[in-house]
């Protein structure tokens, strides 16, 4: 048997709250300890997190501030705060990366994949033709050219105020 082993990820894990009581995402919202968390941006009615298990390097969440499961639960103008977000990201990763394309989108529920199910968030992440290698496809294991803090380091600029 084949072992990956990724120490770096335990203390996140040690520290996951339980998902009966307790939601990651407002958690996160409600500490102020942002750039350990990889909070890029905090805005009136979303937030914006580097995603702790990425799919590519650059992978963020939109956030909507409000502890709500779907879309049909969402105020106008969280929809317009969440996309105006993703707006903002395609750029910075269009910047930072120089992807062929982005997968942009919401898993609703945990049927659907939803990581956290309860708490409304949007994907966005950079693709390159072809980056999908060997070891995603045979052994569903994700390898990241880049350390999460570094690719904090290089979004962060993008959402900053005046940015």
């Amino acid at each position: 048997m084949d072992r990956l082993w990724t120490p770096w990820r335990f203390d996140y894990i040690r520290n996951i709250p339980d998902t009966e009581t307790a939601c990651v995402f407002c958690a996160i919202l409600s500490q102020k300890h942002d750039e350990e968390n990889f909070v890029l941006h905090r805005g009136t009615h979303a937030f914006l997190i580097l995603n702790l298990y990425p799919y590519t390097s650059g992978h963020m969440l939109v956030v909507a501030n409000r502890h709500i499961s779907f879309l049909r639960d969402a105020r106008v103008e969280e929809l317009h705060e969440i996309l105006d977000l993703a707006q903002r990201c395609e750029l910075a990763l269009q910047a930072e990366y120089r992807p062929d394309g982005f997968n942009m989108g919401f898993n609703l529920g945990h049927a659907a994949g939803a990581g956290v199910a309860h708490h409304l968030h949007m994907h966005a992440l950079p693709r390159w033709t072809g980056d999908s290698n060997f070891v995603s496809v045979i052994s569903e294991t994700r390898v990241l050219p880049e350390e999460l803090p570094r690719t904090y380091r290089r979004l962060r600029p993008h959402f900053q105020a005046g940015a």
